[in-house]
């Protein structure tokens, strides 16, 4: 039975009674031609010709009006663009079609338009998307949330860009100072010693950045949950809703950076033996080079494959580790057209970095004493505190415009992907109010 009564999909078989259930009987026509009298009952089934008008009629769709008398049940002839006989099946007013308000079949040519667009409550319309509309997701988020958005990516971008800042003047400007590197007359010894204090340097400058980039990226991914239900959120409902799994996130970032690390290890370990051992120095550098280039290729695939156990972890609550199983098993049949969004995402923020960096460096080499060397690497090594704050200003202007664009096409990707798999749109159309996606009327769209 179907849910509307008098209505089959285009199609279906009538039933086993010569009617589809619930059908209610066509109303007698006003004017009947050519009846003077009461006509005569015969069998209601019978269909040969010259069969006269009944008070029960054949269940509709199944029966032509009279000669030259048209029904006011009967359709309209087929207008030109129809490929061809459409679907057969009772339907509305007594012949067959869609139901009202369907977009109809593409296969009915002219006569019938596309199917509705999709429901769009927010920043991208409920359902899969195409690679201009997940970038387009990330900007409209940032444009329509801008408050938040670059609130919390100038936060992190502004602690970042100060500590890079204070360690490279205070640490390894002075570690930089013992040694000319890119002088003949480097020492070995002056390279090693100023090594220690240039790895812990860049160490401390590496984790504080992680440490920002693991918040903004778990701020930003609820931030951007919540666009595309059209719904707005403040920092601090968003650190609300992301807190809890902060520890989790930590432990996830760390146990795949383990991983890319061991990997890289054991692509180098080879080589890194064979040269110990005492063999040959190009058979070792020939063995290092190819467990590199392994390493890298592995690395690679790892890192595509488990790229959304971060939404994944904080939008399901999920574990670590069935975050990483969540990531794996959304990315499968789709890994070379995840690689391609993520690269073509990372080839546009370093674009935009750059753009935004490079004045601010060329500025800072001018106005610094050494000028035109520190622009190019040639001043000693150590920049001046001038040079160091201008470029930082520049640095800190990109990051907070280019990341919520990777961790919103992050966010975007995870939930295209899951709208693939498992339908997800119907749960966020549910979510938003809406009704089903490519039937209910779209609601305002921000950002757009």
């Amino acid at each position: 039975m179907t849910d509307t009564p008098g209505w089959a999909s285009p199609g279906s078989a009538p039933s086993s009674e010569g009617r589809e259930p619930g059908a209610s009987d066509p109303a007698e026509p006003a004017d009947r031609p050519g009846d003077t009298a009461p006509a005569p009952q015969p069998d209601a089934n019978a269909q040969g010709p010259g069969v006269k008008w009944t008070k029960e009629q054949p269940p509709p769709g199944q029966w032509s009006a009279p000669t030259g008398a048209p029904s006011p049940n009967q359709p309209p002839p087929p207008g030109p663009g129809w490929g061809g006989r459409p679907p057969t099946g009772p339907g509305p007013g007594g012949y067959a079609g869609p139901p009202p308000g369907h977009g109809g079949y593409a296969a009915w040519g002219g006569g019938w338009g596309g199917p509705p667009p999709a429901a769009k409550p927010g920043v991208i319309p409920l359902r899969p998307l195409g690679v201009g509309e997940i970038l387009d997701g990330a900007v409209s988020t940032m444009r329509t949330y801008w408050r938040t958005v670059l609130g919390v990516s100038l936060a992190v971008a502004l602690f970042t860009t100060t500590t890079l800042v204070v360690v490279q003047g205070y640490v390894l400007n002075n570690a930089l100072a013992q040694v000319q590197l890119g002088s003949r007359d480097a020492n070995p010894e002056d390279v090693y010693r100023a090594l220690p204090d240039i790895m812990i340097g860049t160490g401390v400058v590496a984790v504080i950045a992680a440490v920002a980039v693991i918040i903004a990226t778990a701020l930003l991914t609820t931030i951007t949950s919540r666009a595309v239900l059209g719904r707005p959120v403040n920092i601090a409902e968003a650190w609300r809703d992301a807190r809890p799994q902060l520890p989790r996130l930590f432990g996830l970032i760390l146990l795949l950076g383990l991983i890319v690390v061991g990997v890289m290890a054991a692509g180098v370990l080879p080589g890194i033996l064979v040269v110990l051992a005492g063999g040959s120095a190009a058979a070792g550098a020939g063995l290092l080079a190819l467990g590199l280039l392994g390493a890298g290729v592995l690395a690679t695939w790892l890192v595509i494959r488990f790229c959304l156990a971060t939404p994944a972890l904080m939008l399901e609550r999920q574990s670590i580790v069935k975050a990483m199983s969540r990531s794996a098993k959304l990315v499968r049949g789709s890994w070379w057209r995840t690689f391609g969004i993520l690269l073509l995402t990372g080839l546009i923020v370093r674009i935009v970095q750059a753009l935004v960096s490079i004045p601010f460096t060329v500025i800072g080499a001018a106005v610094s004493g050494d000028g035109i060397n520190d622009l190019l690497g040639t001043g000693g090594g150590h920049p001046s505190w001038m040079s160091l704050i201008i470029q930082g200003v520049g640095a800190l202007i990109g990051s907070t415009l280019t990341l919520p664009i990777s961790a919103g096409v992050t966010v975007l990707l995870y939930i295209d992907q899951r709208i693939r798999r498992e339908a997800l749109d119907l749960e966020l159309a549910r979510a938003a109010g809406v009704q089903t996606p490519g039937t209910g009327t779209p609601g305002p769209v921000p950002g757009s």
